[in-house]
């Protein structure tokens, strides 16, 4: 048994550092979100800030508890901690409160509980305890539709809520297969799909139909191997030129009006500073008005005066490029650059395929969250509203981040005691 100089020992301090200087950094941006709305009280749970405090020192009651469990807790119950999450995103569809259009937290008095935060720890650990199964081989059928099924039930009963965001970080994980070994011909498929979608929404179903067509025709002859290669190039023209008929479906009919404006903004179709892009010109004038070294902490106009809705949670970028400019920006980007190359090294090195396909999957979840919030508040992708993490402020969205990386922390600190 581990004397408690070794525990500590082998727990990762790069790691934990980069966490607490990104919770006291997002913390301050909070606070600066809320200036001058009785935000002057820190202890206060009538405000933003002290309740963010609160969360964060519960997060630290979770990381004692996480520690303090023995490594093999996390393979043995990670089916069970799976099933719970999912009765917990069935149940919030029966009796949880509805906000801002979606049915997707738990309301619990004083507080709200969001399950798709905690989900993808379950999700994670189940996809994790499958894939490190002994034989197993990611190039047969059975293995992918069981491993893609994992991931599909939870983003089904999210997108019932529907929560369109969460679902797309779910859907991110896929990416954690091709680390091992699921044909990369999915990955190309997937991006062909989305360019597909892209051109038929900017360009119309004709012109993505010729562009298609011109594009399988000359790949056909540059790629050409005999009469063997004309199928496969007809059967893919045939998918391709399918693809495109039901895009209109999947816009019109699957998504909500809201989203279908912020798509059309991004895609330069509509212009509307005052309806649908208000949050976004908003967002811009903010961050670009911070110039190098900021307007300085509490001085952030745009922030202070509430122009751009949503500030301290999806929109929490924008206080810290209007305060600390482009050098506060840079050192945030910096952080979780930092943060997911830290995981990543950290996942080659362990010795367990259950902790490597874990942490592969925390970097992924992060790095979702990350690189689709900054891009929506410079105006690069459409506003989804999904939180910037340890930044944002939010009870359920901070616990279940810490709650998904210490986890592998811990997982992490225990792979000494793993045979190869």
């Amino acid at each position: 048994m581990r004397n408690n100089k070794t525990f500590f020992a082998n727990i990762d301090w790069t790691l934990v550092t980069i966490y607490f200087c990104m919770l006291l950094f997002g913390w301050l941006n909070i606070y600066a979100a809320n200036y001058g709305e009785g935000a002057y009280n820190l202890i206060s749970m009538q405000a933003e800030p002290g309740k963010q405090l609160f969360w964060i020192a519960t997060s630290c009651v979770w990381i004692f508890f996480i520690l303090l469990l023995d490594g093999k807790f996390y393979t043995t119950f990670s089916y069970l901690i799976y099933a719970f999450m999912v009765l917990l995103l069935i149940g919030v569809l029966i009796v949880g409160k509805e906000i801002g259009g979606a049915k997707s937290w738990y309301d619990l008095g004083s507080f709200s509980m969001q399950p798709a935060e905690f989900a993808k720890v379950g999700v994670l650990l189940a996809l994790s305890k499958y894939l490190s199964q002994l034989n197993l081989n990611l190039n047969k059928l059975e293995t992918q539709l069981r491993a893609l099924a994992i991931l599909t039930l939870p983003i089904l009963l999210i997108m019932l809520q529907p929560d369109a965001g969460s679902a797309i970080v779910f859907a991110s994980l896929f990416l954690v297969l091709f680390r091992e070994g699921i044909p990369a011909v999915y990955l190309t498929i997937i991006g062909l799909a989305i360019t597909l979608f892209i051109i038929t929404l900017k360009f119309e179903i004709l012109t993505a139909t010729i562009i298609t067509t011109v594009v399988t025709i000359l790949f056909g002859y540059l790629l050409k191997k005999g009469r063997n290669s004309i199928k496969p190039a007809i059967f893919s023209l045939i998918i391709g030129l399918g693809f495109i008929q039901s895009v209109g479906y999947l816009y019109n009919d699957i998504l909500r009006p809201h989203q279908r404006s912020r798509i059309d903004l991004i895609l330069g179709k509509i212009d509307d500073i005052h309806g649908a892009g208000y949050n976004l010109h908003q967002s811009k004038i903010a961050i670009g008005s911070g110039g190098f070294t900021g307007k300085g902490f509490l001085d952030g106009t745009q922030t202070k005066f509430n122009f751009v809705p949503e500030q301290s949670t999806d929109f929490i970028f924008c206080t810290i490029g209007e305060e600390w400019g482009f050098i506060g920006s840079f050192i945030t980007i910096s952080l979780f650059v930092g943060l997911l190359f830290r995981l990543i090294i950290l996942a080659e090195r362990q010795r367990s395929t259950f902790s490597r396909v874990y942490g592969y999957g925390v970097a992924t979840i992060l790095f979702c969250h990350f690189f689709i919030n900054i891009a929506m508040t410079i105006g690069i992708m459409p506003v989804i509203g999904i939180p910037l993490p340890f930044f944002s402020y939010g009870g359920s969205s901070l616990w279940g981040f810490s709650i998904l990386l210490f986890i592998f922390i811990k997982l992490d600190a225990y792979r000494m005691d793993i045979l190869r």
